[in-house]
Formats: structure tokens, sequence, C-alpha cells
């Protein structure tokens, strides 16, 4: 049997190293991404009995025609093909960083839009169409300690992902009362080596007070390499317990 994975972002970062390792023999990927990427192409086409479809997409409308896209695609497939399906939210905009009152309304609303209306959207389309699948069903969705520890200047960014955590509480409470209901988890990757982290970098540290933190983080070499992260991610996501709590970090030990 197969395992079906989708996947938002992933034509870059965190998200391709996710891609790249989900390329492997029994597994099914759709990946959904702004722009096509051509190494996926060629690994699979190097890579026996594993699919790979990729849809160009942007989620700055809030992802939902991309979510009744997914709707009707997922209700067109024989559920009971797959051991297990699991959909990951990893796809973000990085704002400016500067405080709330510089943001302009094109700022909040793409930020919002494809860091946590998007997401809801498609968890909601996902949810629906796999309500009657047999084998297990999965919601990971890429958080960050942003969304976890207030930071001046991060107030956009912070309250997608911190809004993303509290919905996969709720949705949690639901599906655990449900047959076959979904296991659901909002993970902190750790600290990775993406354009987020130069980003932050590059900001201005006198309207950015922790600035100084992220430049650390580069100079002593705490930043974790995208592949590496991506093997980390992955791996709480195979573990026993994902989804008993619905907001982890990757550096979670595993229950005793």
């Amino acid at each position: 049997m197969q395992h079906l994975y989708i996947l938002t972002g992933a034509s870059r970062g965190l998200g391709l190293g996710i891609a790249r390792q989900l390329l492997a023999p029994g597994n099914v990927l759709l990946c959904i991404a702004r722009h096509r990427n051509d190494e996926l192409d060629t690994l699979v086409a190097n890579t026996s009995h594993c699919a790979l479809e990729q849809w160009t997409a942007d989620l700055g409308d809030g992802g939902a025609t991309v979510a009744m896209r997914l709707r009707d695609w997922l209700s067109r497939l024989e559920g009971n093909d797959f051991a297990s399906v699991t959909l990951i939210n990893n796809a973000a905009v990085l704002p400016r960083i500067a405080p709330l009152t510089d943001a302009s309304r094109d700022d909040i609303t793409s930020v919002l839009r494809v860091g946590l209306e998007a997401p809801l959207q498609l968890s909601a389309a996902f949810l629906d169409a796999t309500a009657n699948w047999t084998g297990a069903r999965r919601v990971l969705n890429i958080s960050s300690g942003n969304g976890r520890r207030a930071m001046a200047s991060q107030s956009l960014y912070s309250a997608a992902k911190a809004g993303m955590d509290h919905y996969s509480r709720c949705v949690a409470l639901e599906e655990a009362a449900r047959s076959n209901g979904a296991r659901i988890c909002s993970l902190a990757p750790g600290i990775i080596d993406t354009d987020m982290q130069t980003h932050l970098r590059g900001a201005d540290a006198s309207a950015f007070p922790d600035h100084a933190r992220f430049v650390e983080y580069h100079s002593s070499g705490q930043l974790l390499g995208i592949d590496a992260a991506a093997e980390r991610v992955l791996r709480y996501l195979a573990r026993p317990d994902f989804g008993d709590n619905p907001v982890g970090d990757v550096r979670d030990p595993l229950p005793a």
C-alpha cells in the first residue's frame, strides 16, 4: 500500500528538503507552491516506484481556490489504496520586520492569508475529503518558536504561527471524537538555516531588539541545515505518539 503526502511551500527551503526526502518508493507526493521545482522532477525520474505531482498556485488568496481543487482531487482517489495520508502545511510569507504601526495593509493581508487562512482552508478540505478513508490520517503544521515567544517587530508572522498552534489544538479535540479521526500537530522545526534566518539577520537592529540573538545563532553555528532539519521533521511525523500533543517541537523527547 502507498502513502500519500500533500506538501505546501515545496519549491525551496525546508519544504524542498521535506519533498526531497519524501520522494521514496511507495510514496505519492503532491507539491503545492508558487513555482515548479525542476530538481524534484529530476529526482523522481531517477526514483522507481514513486509518484510526484506539482501544482503551481499562489496561496495569497487565502488558499480557498486550492482547497476546492484539493477536495475535488482527493474525492476522485480510492482512499483504501493508501496506508496513510498526510497534509503538511509548510508555506509562509516573510514579512517586513518592523513594528505593527509600520505594517501596510498588504503586509498584514499577505502574511495572514498564506500563513494562517490557507492552512485552515486546506486542512478543512483535507479532513472532509478523507473522512471515510481507512488509513492513518495526519495533519502536520510547520509552526515556529516565533509563535510561542513574543518579539517586537514580529507581530504578523508570530500571530500567524500562534493562530496555527491554537487551531491545531481545536482540531485535535474535534478529530478525537470521530471514528478514525486525524492526528494533528503544529510543530516547531528548530533553528534552521533558511531564508527566514537571513531575513532576520538582515533586519534593522534599531527596529528589531532581538537582532543580536539571530546573528549569534549564525555566527556560533547553531543553525541546522535544511536536509537535516527535514529529516528531524519527518522523524517526528513518524513517531507513534504523533498528535498526542497538538503543539510540539522537534526537540521533544519520546515518552518514557
